[in-house]
């Protein structure tokens, strides 16, 4: 097991199509993780949600979060970052940054497709400021 430099955990976090599971506290405290798509772009993490779902709710109420990155092949890895968020719902934004996500997940063919679908009116842009960073590599070595 070896702790990751800066430069590896970037680099982890921005290869393929590993998903973030971001974690946040919902208003009763009950904690909720979901899988999301994200882009690395300088000190954030980016992703989208619908801004009225529990993720856009919580971060509204608390921007607290932490979101992790896990290779789930032996030996493992994971990458977990802890920050606050900032929402934002600039249309364009938030197009550009689904058609990013979008491309990266889905595939460049389909990037506009789900950039449409994901950059659209009731989602939000939300931006992550690295905080703290936990990365291990070769755990199970």
């Amino acid at each position: 097991m070896e702790q990751m430099t800066e430069a590896e955990w970037r680099e982890f976090v921005s290869t393929g199509t590993r998903t973030g599971k971001v974690g946040v506290t919902r208003a009763d405290g009950s904690p909720h993780v979901t899988p999301v798509w994200i882009a690395l772009d300088g000190d954030e993490i980016v992703f989208t949600t619908h801004g009225e779902g529990v993720k856009g709710r919580a971060l509204r109420r608390d921007p607290r979060t932490a979101i992790c990155v896990d290779d789930e092949r032996p030996p493992y890895s994971f990458v977990t970052i802890f920050g606050e968020a900032r929402l934002s719902d600039d249309l364009s934004e938030l197009r550009k940054w689904a058609t990013i996500l979008g491309g990266r997940y889905m595939g460049p063919d389909r990037a506009e497709e789900y950039g449409a679908r994901n950059g659209a009116p009731g989602e939000v842009l939300v931006r992550v400021r690295t905080g703290k960073v936990i990365a291990v590599r070769d755990i199970a070595e």
